[in-house]
């Protein structure tokens, strides 16, 4: 398909899906509703709408409100129609704003004219204009830039990448670029090719457009200028520690006129901070845009002066006879408030989202523009992301608890111990030391001042991470515990708590039921918890089926690990087999030895929930098997049998009216009959299952009860009649229903599943994704929506010149030691490749040749081993 058909499909889906999202009832006739154009466009041009707001100019319509439906979809389409042919330009956001600003108005000029012609920006005699005079031109200046960076290897500020491209268009400079393009403007000027040993940038007379506002260089003073706020945070506490601590944590005139020396400090570092700006920006002089450069040299000149002018006032005012009653020490002091409170101000009101949000509706403002410029350099992209009140106020709760720790711990375990150690060393006049000291000597020892400090001073710049660490990860386990995350971490979690898997992915990832929450906590909680695990078994199944697929698990595994439907009309849910797994036997031998009390045996039963779960699953199953394959007396006499039970389960009466230590033989005919119905009828497994019947008959009629039968004595002289005749039996049904047949076989795998099932499945990697699978239905996450609701997303996988599918010959070479990749993965992944052999029907002791002559079983082959032996393949 071409742009305009692929575009066109686009847009439709655009259009259908906010459509369907509005639930507007079905009719014969459906038309386009205006709501769903109107989403339509909103969504899609929101860049655009910004963009303009941004750079106040006015959109190509002069009143949203006036745009027809139609006048919409039009926008819409030549906004997608641009993007589906701008190639690599695509990754130039706002690029694609200033095409669509112009070419809207020129397909306004075409409507208005009513004429159908060539927009003058793509007048071309060529078939793809739009590609030749639009697209090409910003497409190939892009190209030479990227040619000519050295593989990456040249200086950021010798070349431009695509976002100093689009930081172009993020002032209103762009407009010198015309419409049709102006093609002789700096911004289109190619770089020159790159000689052997230089980077040509045009040379000294070029005129091409260079770095827009920021040039990285490779330096270690990126230490100090990348974290500057943290590094002014902490000597500046540093200083107010010590001072206090010095002053015996008095807070009097002396303590306070001390602490005053946190203005200058704060301005020198701030000062020096402006000149490292300088210095990053070297190099890049003659390419940067002026009004960064104007920007950080204003800042520079600014600190400068500032650290200047309250250095010499604060310097001043100690020199005064009496510091505290001096003029110069009132006008520093309110000279470094009024600095100390703007600052401090400003820096909290733009951490306000409220006063964020509230300083870019002023941004038209020129005195705000200015100082927003002046703090930080007015950005299009990420100017709107900040964070909600509570989130924010969260956040400075979390970093004013780990910071008081780390102050309080540095105050009382660090500086504070050190106070009377340094008076002591700065009064001592007559310390010799062992070499030639021309630091320390006649200057209070300063050297030996600085030895005891320096490793105090060290700790307390780098512990910071410490209490990072400490904190967080306390505050990480009390959100797990809240949250439930981690709660799955093994196998034997994901066996003790499957119960409570239907529920959790109705409550999380569900869309919410109707009712589902008053039936839950009402009288209906069976008809509930069966409804949840109908609803969960089709996800858990497709998990199944996709380990097997990927090998990770056997055929047996995945039919212990498929979970029933939970349709049938069975009133239970039917777990999977392997939580289910040699519980009848393990009953059974309990039934068997029980001598006490029924309330009590079945309260011992009863303590693991999966063997209770198997007895009433078995009991249930055998009586909706047995009624839907006999007809007439066979069917009197299970609801005879069935009555006599419950009889005795009313009167707990159950271990004295049947003979429990017999059950081994009713599994035994019951496992002879289900054998027999699990499979195709014959005529030979006809006349088996009608034995198999009566076999069943006679043990439980002679071995198993011990009722007093005159009590239904009619009933039973007509079974008895009906056994002798031999056509008790006679009309027995085979089970061909598909779910009645999956009944019969799940049925006969409890019967004859004898080990136990705890470690299934064996293969780590898949325990890990059901353990991963099965946290997340706990998690605290938003309320599901339906699927028509959720917004459609894209996923892209970059690589380059890597392998993502082996071929036959890479997995048959051998490296130096004689091993090839193959044999290598069949070692490491011996059971999943034992699973491999399994799903194509190939026995253990295939040979490899055997594999490569099947066109289908190597192309398996080769996605086998490249799951396992690469990344991307598994992508």
């Amino acid at each position: 398909k071409d742009n305009v058909s692929n575009q066109r499909e686009h847009v439709i889906h655009l259009l259908s899906n906010e459509q369907s999202r509005l639930f507007i009832p079905e009719v014969p006739d459906p038309k386009l509703d205006k709501a769903a154009v109107e989403r339509v466009f909103q969504k899609s041009l929101d860049n655009y709408i910004k963009w303009c707001s941004y750079l106040g100019i006015q959109p190509v319509w002069s009143s949203l409100d006036a745009v027809t439906k139609e006048k919409k979809l039009l926008f819409v389409s030549l906004y997608f129609l641009i993007w589906g042919e701008a190639a690599n330009i695509r990754f130039l956001p706002e690029c694609l704003c200033y095409i669509f600003h112009h070419m809207a108005r020129e397909m306004d000029e075409i409507l208005r004219q009513q004429v159908a012609q060539q927009a003058n920006s793509c007048s071309s005699e060529s078939v793809a204009s739009f590609l030749d005079q639009v697209i090409a031109p910003l497409y190939e200046v892009v190209a030479a830039e990227a040619a000519n960076n050295d593989n990456g290897k040249a200086p950021h500020s010798t070349w431009r990448n695509y976002d100093d491209f689009n930081e172009f268009f993020w002032s209103l400079r762009c407009f010198e670029l015309s419409w049709p393009w102006r093609k002789n403007c700096p911004f289109f000027q190619k770089p020159k090719p790159r000689t052997k040993l230089l980077l040509k940038t045009g040379g000294t007379g070029s005129k091409r457009r260079g770095k827009t506002s920021f040039v990285e260089h490779r330096t270690f003073l990126h230490l100090y200028h990348s974290f500057h706020r943290l590094w002014i945070f902490l000597v500046m506490m540093f200083q107010g520690l010590a001072v206090i601590a010095f002053n015996n944590g008095n807070f009097n005139s002396k303590t306070l006129r001390e602490l005053l020396s946190l203005g200058p400090t704060f301005v020198i570092m701030k000062f020096i901070e402006s000149v490292l700006d300088i210095i990053m920006m070297y190099g890049a002089y003659s390419t940067t845009r002026r009004l960064a450069i104007a920007r950080i040299f204003l800042r520079s000149l600014w600190f400068s002066a500032a650290s200047g002018f309250i250095s010499f006032l604060y310097v001043k005012a100690l020199q005064q006879p009496n510091p505290s009653d001096s003029a110069v020490y009132r006008l520093c002091v309110i000279v470094i408030a009024i600095y100390a409170s703007l600052q401090f101000f400003l820096s909290f009101l733009m951490r306000i989202p409220f006063c964020h949000r509230l300083t870019n509706q002023c941004d038209h403002w020129p005195v705000i523009r200015f100082l927003r410029w002046m703090r930080q350099e007015r950005y299009y992209v990420g100017r709107d992301m900040y964070e909600r009140n509570r989130d924010f106020i969260k956040y400075m709760i979390f970093w004013v608890v780990i910071l008081s720790a780390k102050f309080s711990f540095a105050y009382f375990l660090q500086i504070k111990p050190l106070v009377e150690p340094t008076r002591i060393i700065v009064e001592q006049n007559n310390i010799a030391y062992s070499w030639h000291d021309f630091v320390s000597k006649n200057n209070h020892n300063a050297l030996t001042v600085a030895t005891l400090w320096s490793p105090v001073i060290a700790i307390y710049l780098l512990d910071i991470h410490v209490f990072y660490t400490v904190f967080s990860a306390i505050w990480g386990f009390l959100l797990g515990a809240r949250d439930r995350l981690g709660e799955i971490r093994s196998l034997e979690s994901v066996h003790r708590d499957f119960e409570q898997f239907p529920g959790g992915f109705m409550d999380n990832l569900h869309v919410p039921l109707p009712g589902r929450e008053k039936n839950r906590y009402g009288n209906q909680d069976v008809e509930t918890s069966k409804v949840d695990a109908a609803r969960f078994s089709p996800f858990w199944n497709e998990i199944v089926r996709n380990l097997r697929e990927e090998d990770y698990i056997s055929n047996l595994e995945m039919e212990l690990l498929l979970m029933p439907k939970n349709s049938s009309k069975l009133p239970l849910v039917q777990w999977p087999l392997f939580l289910l797994g040699s519980k009848i036997f393990l009953a059974k031998d309990i039934a068997a030895d029980y001598r006490e009390l029924q309330d009590e045996l079945w309260e011992r039963i009863s303590r693991d929930d999966y063997m209770k779960y198997a007895v009433e699953e078995c009991f249930s199953t055998i009586k909706y098997i047995l009624l839907e394959i006999l007809e007439g007396e066979g069917r009197m006499w299970v609801e005879r049998i069935y009555e006599d039970i419950e009889a005795s389960i009313k009167k707990k009466s159950i271990q004295i009216d049947f003979k429990l230590n017999k059950l081994s033989l009713v599994i035994s005919r019951l496992t002879a009959l289900l054998g027999l119905l699990k499979e195709a009828e014959t005529p030979d497994s006809d006349n088996g299952a009608v034995k198999a019947v009566q076999d069943l008959y006679d043990v439980v009629r002679h071995d198993v009860l011990s009722i007093n039968m005159r009590e239904n004595y009619e009933t039973w002289n007509l079974l008895s009649k009906a056994r002798n005749e031999g056509r008790l039996f006679s009309d027995l049904k085979w089970p061909k229903d598909p779910e009645l047949k999956l009944q019969v076989k799940r049925l006969h795998s409890l019967l004859t599943i004898k080990d136990s099932a705890a470690n299934i499945p064996k293969n780590l990697e898949a325990q890990r994704r059901l353990q991963f699978f099965t946290n997340s239905l706990f998690m605290e996450m938003p309320p599901a929506k339906a699927v028509r609701e959720m917004l459609s997303f894209s996923v892209f996988t970059p690589y380059y010149s890597e392998i993502v599918l082996y071929s036959l010959s890479e997995l048959q070479k051998k490296n130096e030691d004689g091993i090839s990749i193959l044999f290598y993965l069949q070692k490491i992944f011996p059971d999943e490749w034992k699973n491999f052999l399994a799903r194509i029907g190939r026995d253990e002791s295939a040979l490899e040749s055997e594999l490569f002559d099947s066109p289908n079983e190597s192309l398996e082959l080769r996605f086998w081993a490249s799951y396992r032996g690469q990344t991307l393949a598994r992508t």
